[in-house]
């Protein structure tokens, strides 16, 4: 299969238009780190190591990309600077590689589990009730049965915001009033997807992080409630994480990491912003992989994460 084998064309273009103003800061970063050379000396390399890290790839992530292509230089000799784009492309991809277990298919869940459930954390405005709305619209389109259950009860408004998406998607929604024992909305929403014959849930969760004693015990409340009916659940905690916020991304995530296990990332508003290298860098500092990436307003917008488009998308 090839590298876009699976892709569509219009995905690809979302993309490549969800990421271009990332595309077009590195870009011009670094035909001003490689202006007037002509091979891949030390001050080229220096003046790429400054390109990534104000592009929000992170310090140590950099590190580790200078010292692959300084490898390869010593390598091969000599390298000229047109080079130097497939070499980033192919060095990152590398690295991507090595934290994101190998791409998913489209909105497919792994045999077995019945229901799969999510459990989706992240503070508030990151995005979070988005992506699970878009989340459910995917899993809808593709066939899946999918109930929401909304967790985050600190807020009237999380409860109200889910309950738009979920008529908007047309999708079943449990629900309790503000200030409810989340827990216990967990409880009742696998108790009636598994009563219903649901194929995935999807549960939010309150995103304070200023008392993170309190976030890990309702998370893992809320776990051990919800291991009662589906043994093993959650499947998979997804940290919803703004894309646009760079490197105060790596604290929240940092922090969440610490509070909870984290199994699964999504970096949401790339389209909006000049910082999506630190999908880069997040995916290598957390080793955790990054499975759905949001580049637009629309419903399709939320993407399946898969690095080798990405990372062309960013340097061609």
């Amino acid at each position: 299969m090839g590298l876009f084998g699976l892709f569509s064309k219009a995905k690809k273009e979302s993309l490549d238009q969800g990421l271009a103003k990332t595309k077009e800061n590195v870009f011009q970063k670094l035909s001003r780190a490689v202006a007037g050379k002509s091979k891949v000396d030390d001050e080229v390399l220096d003046n790429l190591e400054e390109v990534l890290i104000t592009s929000d790839v992170g310090v140590d992530t950099t590190l580790k990309i200078i010292r692959r292509i300084e490898e390869r230089v010593e390598r091969d000799k000599y390298l000229g600077v047109e080079e130097l784009n497939r070499i980033l492309k192919e060095e990152i991809a590398a690295l991507l590689e090595e934290n994101n277990s190998g791409d998913v298919d489209d909105f497919e869940l792994p045999a077995g589990e019945d229901p799969y459930v999510i459990m989706v954390v992240g503070v508030n405005g990151v995005g979070k009730t988005t992506t699970i709305g878009k989340l459910a619209y995917n899993f809808k389109q593709a066939g899946k049965k999918v109930v929401l259950g909304a967790a985050d009860t600190f807020r009237a408004a999380a409860i109200d915001q889910l309950e738009v998406w979920a008529k908007r998607v047309d999708v079943p929604i449990v629900r309790q009033d503000m200030g409810s024992d989340p827990a216990s909305v967990a409880f009742d929403t696998l108790k009636s997807a598994k009563a219903s014959g649901a194929d995935v849930v999807i549960i939010d969760t309150a995103g304070r992080l200023h008392n993170k004693i309190n976030l890990m015990n309702e998370l893992s409340k809320i776990k051990k409630v919800m291991e009662k009916i589906v043994p093993g659940a959650p499947n998979e905690v997804l940290l919803v994480l703004d894309g646009s916020t760079g490197q105060n991304a790596f604290e929240q995530a940092k922090q969440f990491t610490k509070a909870t296990e984290v199994t699964a990332l999504a970096l949401t508003k790339l389209d909006g912003t000049a910082k999506g290298g630190v999908v880069i860098g997040i995916s290598d500092q957390f080793k955790i992989p990054v499975k759905y990436i949001g580049i637009g307003e629309k419903m399709e917008d939320l993407q399946i994460f898969r690095r080798g488009e990405f990372v062309d998308s960013l340097f061609s």
